[in-house]
């Protein structure tokens, strides 16, 4: 007896069937947050939506699109009305959407957000506390997953750049609930070999995927490693808290593979480029040069050289000359000087000199004597002063000063009445 069997698209057509006439799958309102939303060039949208523990995978065509007010991204909390039906070319049940509305931030979102915001209080975002990134290093470490499409990716474009620098993968998951410890294990286990670089990251996904490197004890891993640290996590468009935190963040996996090492082809255009300025240069050198000595040797003085000192020996005999010249004259001067004084009165009649100085001396002792004021005295003559000063006038005292009359023989004091 033949066994009847189905085929795999009438078990699809026959569940999907079912799910058309449950009243409870055909009217309903999901709650969840959007992830891995993207809309293809046919207009229609394609979406995950979940929640804590379980996603479905949905879709919005054009049609339905035109009613909506905003345009739903990753990590949105929204509310949709819709159907559950199978696409029976996949054999896979989704919502299809018909509207959708905004019902606030996922929780990833507001969780990335708040870490975000302090872990950058703290200043682990700092430019200051950035490491260079080696411009030639030697030996690079990779800390991601071993069978992902990102080593590949990386390992290809450092070996096709510089193929001199040696690359050690530390494995490890990139998502997933074990990950976060995996890769602070890592980052450790890197940091006993002689790394020059470490690059840290994986391939694009959802917030969900990539959430291990969202979690704030990788992040602070990263912050203490020694070695200089590049984040390639998912696509450009994709940021995470290892992205802010690590000593440079690169938009892609292949682009941190590029900004870890230089090309090769790059660095001997340079070295030729060099090369060949320092051959210009020593060759302009070397012409400046040749025509300097060129100059040089057409000199006069090449040509005849015994005339530098014969210069100089003129100079120095016009120097002897003068110096003769002006002894000649100073030994002339003084000995005419040295006969004037010889033949002075003064030396040869010293005593006629003193006589002459003792009368004018006594000359002048007489008239000292005439204006002593002492003698004044003796004749009569009084002097009277008032606090020490000479009175020549009435004017100068009135009355009740006590004034002083020196006589010769005295002096009295009265006052002024």
């Amino acid at each position: 007896m033949e066994e009847k069997h189905l085929t795999v698209s009438q078990i699809n057509a026959y569940i999907n069937k079912k799910m058309k006439f449950d009243v409870n799958l055909k009217n309903i309102y999901v709650k969840g947050e959007i992830s891995n939303y993207k809309t293809y060039s046919s207009g229609h949208s394609y979406f995950t939506l979940k929640d804590k523990k379980s996603q479905i995978s949905g879709v919005m065509f054009k049609y339905n699109k035109r009613s909506l007010k905003f345009e739903p991204k990753d990590g949105m909390k929204v509310i949709i009305k819709g159907k559950i039906e199978v696409y029976e070319k996949d054999g896979k049940y989704q919502l299809y959407a018909t509207r959708i509305t905004e019902d606030g931030i996922g929780e990833l979102h507001i969780a990335f957000e708040q870490l975000k915001k302090k872990l950058k209080k703290e200043g682990l975002f700092d430019d200051v506390h950035k490491k260079q990134i080696p411009a030639f290093p030697r030996k690079i470490g990779v800390v991601t997953a071993s069978t992902g499409a990102a080593i590949k990716d990386i390992i290809t474009t450092i070996k096709r750049r510089y193929p001199y620098c040696e690359i050690l993968v530390f494995s490890t998951l990139v998502q997933g609930d074990q990950a976060a410890p995996q890769i602070i294990r890592q980052i450790r286990h890197a940091q006993e070999y002689d790394l020059d670089t470490l690059i840290v990251g994986r391939g694009g996904g959802s917030i969900e995927d990539l959430w291990p490197f969202n979690e704030e004890s990788v992040a602070r891993e990263i912050y203490a490693c020694k070695i200089p640290i590049i984040s390639a996590v998912g696509h450009e468009i994709d940021y995470t808290i290892s992205d802010f935190v690590a000593d440079l963040r690169a938009p892609t996996p292949t682009a941190a593979a590029e900004l870890a090492v230089p090309e090769l082809k790059e660095i001997k255009n340079t070295i030729k480029q060099i090369d060949e300025k320092l051959i210009k240069t020593m060759e302009n050198r070397i012409a400046h040069n040749k025509n300097r000595l060129d100059y040089i040797a057409k000199k006069q003085i090449f040509k005849n050289p015994e005339s530098i000192y014969e210069i100089k020996e003129m100079h120095l005999d016009n120097l002897i000359n003068k110096i003769e010249f002006t002894s000649k004259n100073i030994i002339t001067k003084n000995k005419n000087q040295l006969q004037q004084l010889k033949n002075s009165f003064i030396l040869k009649n010293p005593n006629e000199i003193i006589k002459r100085k003792k009368e004018s001396y006594y000359r002048n002792i007489d008239k000292l004597e005439v204006l002593n004021p002492l003698l004044t005295l003796k004749r009569g003559y009084s002097i009277a002063e008032k606090d020490g000063e000479i009175i020549s006038s009435v004017d100068d005292v009135k009355v009740g000063d006590e004034v002083k009359i020196k006589l010769d023989d005295g002096t009295i004091n009265t006052k002024v009445i």
